[in-house]
């Protein structure tokens, strides 16, 4: 359904690391960074260039960028495991919590997720609708 998401981060390289732990649970690997460090981007590695990719990047309008109020993006994690390893990469990265891995069966009777922020800020959700093991 969707070509990309791209957000805002004050300095690629930082976060492109940030994002390398975070989604390698997920088996999300970068798959392109530009040659002048202005953006980077992420996918599965079965995927069509230009579809499903996750995009960070400088702000085009060169003003610091800003986590939008009520903005989250959400990855697929394959298990329950893999949510709560990209949960604990992202706060060995400089992320900070924003909702601990659990279920959450207000969601969906199989519903596992986690929640958390980069360190832009940026909202994140990993979830898994897989039933418990």
């Amino acid at each position: 359904m969707f070509s990309h998401v791209t957000v805002g981060v004050r300095d690629v390289t930082h976060a492109a690391i940030f994002y390398d732990a975070v989604l390698a649970p997920l088996g999300i690997v970068r798959c392109w960074t530009a040659q002048d460090g202005s953006f980077a981007g992420w996918r599965q590695p079965d995927g069509r260039e230009g579809d499903n990719t996750f995009f960070i990047g400088r702000p085009f309008d060169g003003q610091p960028p800003a986590p939008g109020n009520g903005w989250m993006c959400a990855f697929t994690a394959p298990d329950h495991a893999a949510v709560q390893a990209a949960y604990d990469a992202a706060l060995a990265h400089g992320g900070a919590d924003a909702g601990a891995p659990g279920p959450r069966p207000h969601y969906g009777p199989h519903y596992f997720g986690a929640y958390m922020r980069d360190p832009d800020g940026n909202k994140l959700h990993v979830v898994c609708r897989a039933p418990c093991p």
